[in-house]
């Protein structure tokens, strides 16, 4: 089964929206006076320029930021000042977004001269070489994720990130409420915004609505208020998506559980689980049981399975 939800691709993010995310958690400090801030970042990834350095531009990466570590600054050190200014000419005419010098080491005035007359910015980390690399770009990946956005509500229950989902008036919210009264935590209501990273999908919540829900009667709930901080999750995992079905379909549904169902979300598969919504069934509890048997079958434990070689068993005696 496909979800519905619209796929958002972010092609491209400036230097100024990378600085304001992940300045602080870089400890990123500009060259001033600060420009080239409007530059693009096209590609989530980021690169080291040594070749670019020693002349050799093809094939060169120009829409990823460039990290300049011990090697490419003891490199620039010992040519002559013609031939680095030359070679970082060269660099920076490759339209590049931005420069990030590692291990605090400054950049020559000639250089930074050279930077801020051809518009590209030069920041300055304590971080060392390779650590910047895997953390800016861990961030550049999250920031260039697919996105889409469901309806539905997004809860943690025992570390398994489950989404409720179902037609208006099924009883999604009064649900959700249920499983936060056995420790659950919510992580959005009503519209669960989802970015794919990697292979898994996150799940958050738009920032003004973080900790609300909506009950029907009763009208907006503060989470926090009613069942404390530890009841509210900014972003989670999902792990589970479990679509509530009219009464109609108890019969129609999966009983026995061996063939795991799945419901696609953007290039993601995740286990699906319908559960029939009638007068007297605990959906709550229902939902519990589901995420608790999706953790044992992640640890090799299938139940239905083992029941169904005990049946298999019984009627083929040895």
């Amino acid at each position: 089964m496909a979800a519905g939800g619209k796929r958002k691709i972010i092609e491209s993010i400036t230097v100024q929206e990378f600085l304001e995310c992940h300045g602080d958690s870089l400890k990123l400090s500009i060259d001033q006076p600060s420009v080239g801030l409007k530059r693009l970042i096209e590609e989530p990834a980021v690169n080291r320029p040594g070749l670019a350095l020693a002349g050799f531009v093809d094939y060169f990466a120009h829409k990823r930021i460039q990290v300049l570590g011990n090697s490419e600054i003891s490199y620039l050190e010992k040519l002559d000042d013609d031939l680095r200014a030359e070679r970082f000419h060269q660099l920076c005419d490759q339209d590049v977004p931005c420069l990030i010098v590692a291990r605090e080491h400054q950049l020559g005035a000639d250089l930074r001269r050279i930077a801020r007359e051809r518009d590209v910015a030069v920041f300055c980390t304590p971080f060392q070489t390779m650590s910047v690399l895997n953390a800016a770009t861990i961030k550049l990946e999250e920031e260039f994720a697919p996105r889409t956005s469901l309806h539905g509500c997004m809860v943690d229950y025992r570390g398994i990130g489950v989404l409720i989902m179902g037609p208006s008036g099924a009883g999604k919210s009064e649900t959700a409420i249920g499983l936060l009264e056995k420790g659950a935590a919510l992580v959005a209501d009503d519209v669960v915004n989802l970015k794919q990273v990697g292979g898994d999908l996150s799940a958050t919540a738009k920032d003004f609505a973080r900790g609300y829900l909506e009950m029907r009667g009763i009208g907006i709930i503060n989470v926090a208020n009613l069942y404390g901080l530890s009841a509210i999750r900014p972003e989670k995992r999902l792990d589970l998506v479990v679509e509530l079905k009219p009464a109609t379909d108890l019969n129609k549904v999966d009983r026995l559980g061996i063939s795991q169902k799945k419901f696609q979300i953007l290039d993601t598969e995740i286990p699906l689980v319908e559960i029939p919504v009638a007068a007297g069934r605990d959906t709550a509890r229902l939902i519990g049981v589901a995420a608790l048997n999706l953790q044992l079958r992640r640890i090799g434990y299938d139940m239905a399975d083992e029941f169904n070689q005990r049946l298999l068993a019984q009627m083929n005696p040895s």
